[in-house]
């Protein structure tokens, strides 16, 4: 009797010693998995940043993923880092299908009436459908160099909120005038401006028109 309990008992430990090394592997796995979304996530954003098109709430969603990981919420840090990695793939599909119109607007591609507005040389552009001014910008006929959007958005800003939303029927100015560091300065903007959202008025671009 004495043998069969101590061999009860023994089975029980070996048991439980193997549930306890499995939970140990679960939790492992889930901290590996954590850490490499979060790693994927950084590298993504950090990726569309160098392209002017990081997403003003994905740093600060990865920085959360990275306090749950330091909590031991994995789970909780998974989701987050999926998330921000899914925002820093969208904003690098924003960028290329930005860059892919303006390549193809200058190639000459689009059916005339979808570069609608302005004649050539014209002082202003009606909005279209599709347009941003990224890619108005862009065209032959304005500035044909999408970097100097700025210059837009400045003169006229008493019609512009946030320079990311812009509606079909808008009648926009197109300076002409401008001086070289004028378009300096819009470039440079450009180039620099940092995260941002749409529907937002962003710090940076408010800087921009004060100067």
């Amino acid at each position: 009797m004495i043998m069969r309990t101590t061999a009860r008992l023994f089975v029980a430990a070996v048991l439980s010693l193997g549930l306890m090394a499995g939970c140990a592997t679960t939790g492992d796995d889930a901290q590996s998995a954590a850490e490499q979304a979060i790693a994927n996530a950084k590298a993504a954003n950090a990726e569309v940043a160098a392209m002017g098109y990081e997403w003003r709430d994905t740093g600060t969603i990865i920085k959360d993923a990275e306090k749950a990981l330091a909590d031991g919420d994995y789970d909780k840090a998974l989701e987050l880092a999926n998330k921000a990695l899914a925002q820093a793939n969208d904003a690098k599909a924003q960028a290329e299908a930005e860059n892919q119109k303006f390549l193809d607007r200058t190639a000459g591609d689009l059916d005339d009436s979808m570069a609608a507005g302005a004649g050539a040389g014209s002082d202003s552009y009606t909005v279209v459908g599709g347009d941003n001014l990224w890619n108005i910008s862009g065209k032959s006929s304005i500035y044909g160099d999408p970097y100097q959007w700025p210059l837009i958005y400045k003169a006229n800003r008493s019609q512009i909120k946030d320079p990311d939303l812009i509606f079909p029927g808008q009648n926009f100015d197109i300076d002409r005038n401008a001086s070289s560091s004028e378009i300096d300065a819009a470039v440079n903007h450009a180039r620099t401006r940092g995260a941002w959202s749409v529907g937002d008025v962003e710090q940076s671009d408010l800087d921009y028109l004060a100067k």
